[in-house]
């Protein structure tokens, strides 16, 4: 598969159900990974449903290959990728892999395996999969996971890829709270998170570990990078006319050390600060506290920083037709540390 490249692996027609894909290649390199496309369209739409760097799509977020098995996806030996996510379509479907990298990929091994219907089920939902990446997030804007959608369906979760700014000095990254706006919700959620390690199943930091539903499949403090996943399978994630979810990108240290990155230029908002009884909000006071001259107390402190995020949002929709935005920049699909 030459740079550039396009290749069909699946065109088929009729009533069928994608039960299971695996896929192994020659150039398993994050930079490859990361530069390789996979499309997936339903029922004859122009627009895929599916559209996401390939490692990102099978679980495997940053480029980086790490063996595991989860609900939805499996890497036993760190080099191959299988997905075991149901896909049903009415009319017919087509699967698309697309080489934006600079280099040749010399070889590709995979089965795509899916089962005939013998009538329609009306309640059937169609997959749907949305990659997004923001490479130096805005302090105090949230970090969108999926977009705006309307229409009646099912989120069934995400993998993330956290990079973080070295501006902060290997401080926590993780404090951002989950929220998704279902039917209707507008300045509130209905659900809302406590933070990244704990929407993940695990508390006080985040390791390395790969269960079912839940996982951290790299945790590396030495660089700041990081790849985890929350699956909502046992606890469906059900929306009737629309849904959103986004995540804080907010962290915390010490007070000592969030002065000093304010004291170098570092971009942050100050959230909270709190000692083991007490927590102060420090962005609704009035006047606002500044954190530098106000003596209010000496501990742990959250605040908004910029890092660079990426996620891969999977959801099952009611119709084909994708409402998704198309992140047509290959740059950002590239591999980038």
């Amino acid at each position: 598969m030459k740079a550039g490249e396009s290749k069909v692996l699946l065109d088929v027609d009729g009533m069928r159900i994608i039960t299971r894909m695996w896929f192994t290649i020659r150039d398993k390199s994050p930079e490859m990974l990361r530069s390789l496309k996979i499309e997936m369209f339903w029922d004859g739409n122009e627009k895929p449903a599916v559209s996401a760097p390939f490692g990102d799509f099978f679980g495997d977020g940053l480029g980086i290959l790490v063996a595991h098995e989860n609900e939805l996806f499996a890497n036993p030996k760190g080099r191959s990728f299988n997905c075991f996510i149901p896909m049903p379509f009415k009319s017919g479907a087509k699967v698309l892999l697309t080489n934006e990298s600079d280099s040749d990929q010399k070889m590709i091994f995979y089965d795509i395996n899916f089962v005939k219907l013998k009538e329609w089920n009306e309640e059937n939902l169609y997959f749907h999969c949305f990659w997004n990446r923001d490479t130096a997030t805005t302090p105090g804007v949230d970090y969108t996971i999926l977009p705006q959608i309307e229409g009646k369906g099912r989120f069934l979760g995400v993998n993330f890829g956290v990079i973080g700014n070295p501006v902060y000095k290997k401080s926590w990254w993780g404090e951002g709270e989950v929220k998704m706006y279902i039917n209707g919700d507008t300045d509130l959620p209905t659900l809302v998170g406590t933070g990244t390690e704990d929407y993940i199943g695990t508390a006080w930091g985040q390791g390395k570990f790969t269960i079912r539903y839940t996982g951290c499949l790299f945790a590396d403090n030495e660089n700041d990078y990081w790849t985890f996943y929350r699956y909502h399978i046992p606890d469906p994630i059900y929306f009737k006319n629309e849904i959103r979810v986004t995540i804080q990108v907010m962290g915390g240290n010490q007070e000592e050390k969030v002065i000093e990155f304010i004291k170098e230029g570092a971009p942050l908002i100050p959230i909270s600060i709190q000692d083991e009884t007490v927590l102060i909000g420090l962005m609704d006071s009035v006047p606002p506290v500044n954190l530098i001259t106000d003596d209010l107390m000496t501990g742990w402190t959250n605040f908004y920083r910029s890092d660079d995020w990426s996620s891969t949002a999977y959801l099952y929709l009611d119709k084909p037709v994708n409402q998704l935005p198309d992140l047509a920049d290959v740059e950002l699909r590239k591999y980038k540390m």
